[in-house]
């Protein structure tokens, strides 16, 4: 027998891991992303119950895949379920995909094809981002809802219209034809980094990294640039996403506190990655004009190849911040670009252009935006100050190792008003 503590604990954690390949498998059998879901669920609820008494398995994810699988057959042998997923299937359930004897085997998998009918043109984009957050990553309908700041009602409504869309338009679940590519792939690479980032900085739980989703994100980055090598989206995509993966290791303290990148172990840092991304994004800046994610990853390189953080070329980052606002204008990056220019110029300069963007509503409640004034208000000094913003930089933080580090520079802070 196996205690119900560590049965609960191993099907949360391949909750985290495999939903979104459990999901997306169950999805591509039964072509009706509602019903797989029902699916997937009912075979997390079968794990709780079974696994007490046979124990975790050893594959974990090939057990859920196989529970639910079954159950999607089942489903699809009742003639009501049937009818309602014939409009989304492409062939017999049972019949290869036609795809399989068109594309190499370790090109487009089961999770892209997920992704990829997230990202149909059909649905708005705000749909596209809640559906991957909520099908790929795995995310709960709150933890979507907290990322786009609206009641948990109204996120469950976008989701259920952005499916009740899937169906009606009868997308089809798979990869598109390479004609129909170059409408999607934007929205595609839009959507892995933000798998991307979102596991890089977890908004919720007790750790700053979700492994599960940062892993995700680099497979279905190294999946589209087999796909389109000659794209060059998915090769600045993944570029970024290796260069700051390289990092990964040194971000994190052994008790699991964040580790700011001024205080990062060097030697840590992946060099095989660097190269490889540096190699990929030099290809992609020479391929014409630059992507978004090339400039972002450029931005990434000047940080990978400073020997120290006191070497860093602030002044470099600062003028890629500027091309990247012009590719892509964003209150995030001009959040970043004002960062920047307090790290080149000193503080005060950096809490101006802060300042200055304190009427963004987006930045309103960011987290990132009221720790980064109380890291420039600290180094000025300014303690009241510093200690307001730390304070407001808790209110809109929900990761447990994040709020751990900010009530750490809270406490320093309010040490200097003694």
């Amino acid at each position: 027998m196996t205690e119900a503590s560590e049965v609960a604990e191993a099907v949360a954690r391949a909750h985290r891991e495999h939903w979104g390949s459990v999901l997306a498998a169950t999805a591509r059998l039964i072509r009706d992303l509602d019903t797989a879901e029902e699916c997937v669920q009912d075979a997390y609820a079968r794990a709780l119950q079974t696994w007490p008494g046979t124990g975790v398995p050893e594959r974990p994810g090939a057990w859920l895949k196989t529970v639910a699988g079954n159950r999607a057959r089942d489903l699809l042998r009742r003639e009501s379920v049937w009818r309602r997923a014939l409009p989304l299937l492409v062939e017999e359930d049972l019949a290869p995909d036609p795809q399989d004897a068109e594309e190499p085997p370790a090109l487009p998998d089961d999770l892209l094809r997920l992704v990829f009918t997230c990202c149909h043109p059909a649905l708005a984009r705000e749909s596209r981002v809640a559906l991957t957050l909520r099908l790929v990553c795995g995310l709960s309908t709150s933890e979507v809802a907290r990322a786009f700041l609206v009641s948990e009602s109204t996120m469950a409504a976008r989701i259920t219209r952005a499916k009740k869309k899937i169906a009606a338009a009868r997308i089809p679940y798979r990869v598109p034809d390479a004609a129909d590519l170059p409408g999607r792939l934007s929205a595609v690479c839009e959507v892995v980094h933000l798998v991307f980032t979102t596991g890089q900085n977890a908004p919720v739980g007790a750790a700053l990294i979700r492994d599960d989703l940062v892993d995700s994100a680099l497979h279905l980055g190294r999946t589209l640039h087999r796909l389109l090598p000659d794209a060059d989206e998915p090769a600045g995509l993944l570029a970024l996403l290796l260069l700051n993966n390289a990092r990964r290791a040194a971000r994190v303290a052994a008790d699991g506190s964040p580790v700011l990148l001024a205080d990062q172990d060097r030697g840590l840092w992946d060099r095989e990655q660097i190269a490889e991304g540096i190699s990929l994004l030099t290809k992609a800046l020479q391929a014409g004009s630059p992507t978004r994610y090339a400039v972002q990853a450029a931005i990434a390189a000047v940080h990978a190849e400073a020997p120290a953080f006191a070497a860093t070329d602030w002044s470099e980052i600062v003028g890629l911040y500027g091309v990247l606002r012009r590719l892509w204008p964003s209150p995030v990056v001009d959040l970043n670009r004002a960062v920047a220019l307090g790290m080149r110029d000193g503080p005060q300069a950096g809490l101006e252009a802060l300042e200055a963007l304190a009427a963004e509503p987006v930045l309103a409640t960011y987290r990132y935006h009221s720790s980064a004034r109380a890291d420039f208000l600290a180094r000025l000094e300014r303690w009241p100050e510093a200690v307001a913003a730390y304070e407001e930089a808790l209110l809109f933080t929900d990761n447990d190792a994040e709020r751990g580090f900010l009530e750490t520079r809270l406490a320093e802070a309010r040490s200097k008003l003694l």
